[in-house]
């Protein structure tokens, strides 16, 4: 194992904790007990994984996660906080973070979280098993790159996220068949990771806003109510 996680945590009492365990688990571990230190820490050299506490002085983590997500679309990002409000977690997906624990949280959960999204990170842009699409794909005035986790509509770029990507991978592969919102968490999200169908609805939400010309009528994300979603590659698939 040679995974590299960068830590970004102002308790060191925790920062400490985490540390060990991590080191103990054999990956490579690099500190920050500030948000400005762990963006130049990521800059220097970027990890594998970003485990990044919400609360820390000079930038909080969400202003870390937003300038991490405008140099690297696929580094998967945890992002650690006391607050358990849902608002708080949107903001967050909402910035590009993958994956939300909420203190205090057991050390065999956040192992398990991690593990979880170094593979979704690593699967993100690999080749699904038999899919029709590879590293590209084009419909209407969108043309997506997966390999650089990236895509322009109309001439504008854009960026996805490593579960906007697999998502959509999975959308498109399926061909206007409609998957269900459990499928998509067990195929996205993997069955240890402790999300809900929501996370689904939110991650939709945020594609529709990049691929779609009116989101809120969308016409190659739709919605089967009742039933999951489909990926219809033009009008006349209806």
């Amino acid at each position: 194992m040679n995974e590299r996680i960068l830590v970004a945590e102002d308790d060191p009492s925790i920062l400490t904790a985490v540390a060990d365990l991590l080191e103990s688990e054999g990956y490579g571990v690099e500190t920050a007990m500030d948000g400005t230190t762990a963006l130049d820490l990521f800059r220097s050299s970027p990890p594998d994984l970003v485990l990044l506490d919400v609360m820390m002085p000079g930038m909080n983590g969400y202003d870390v996660c937003r300038a991490i997500r405008g140099q690297d679309a696929r580094v998967p990002v945890v992002m650690l906080t006391a607050k358990g409000q849902e608002v708080d977690k949107v903001v967050g997906l909402e910035l590009g973070a993958d994956d939300y624990i909420v203190k205090p949280f057991g050390m065999s959960e956040l192992l398990a979280r991690i593990r979880a999204a170094l593979r979704r990170g690593a699967l993100a842009h690999e080749p699904l098993p038999g899919a029709a699409v590879s590293l590209s794909a084009d419909f209407g005035d969108v043309s997506v790159d997966f390999e650089a986790m990236s895509g322009q509509k109309g001439g504008t770029q854009f960026f996805l996220t490593p579960k906007e990507a697999a998502l959509l991978r999975f959308l498109l592969d399926h061909g206007g068949k409609v998957v269900s919102r459990e499928v998509l968490l067990e195929e996205i999200w993997g069955i240890d990771c402790e999300v809900t169908t929501r996370t689904v609805d939110q991650h939709v939400v945020r594609l529709r806003q990049k691929i779609e010309d009116d989101p809120s009528r969308p016409v190659f994300l739709q919605t089967a109510h009742g039933a999951g979603y489909r990926f219809v590659c033009s009008p006349a698939d209806l």
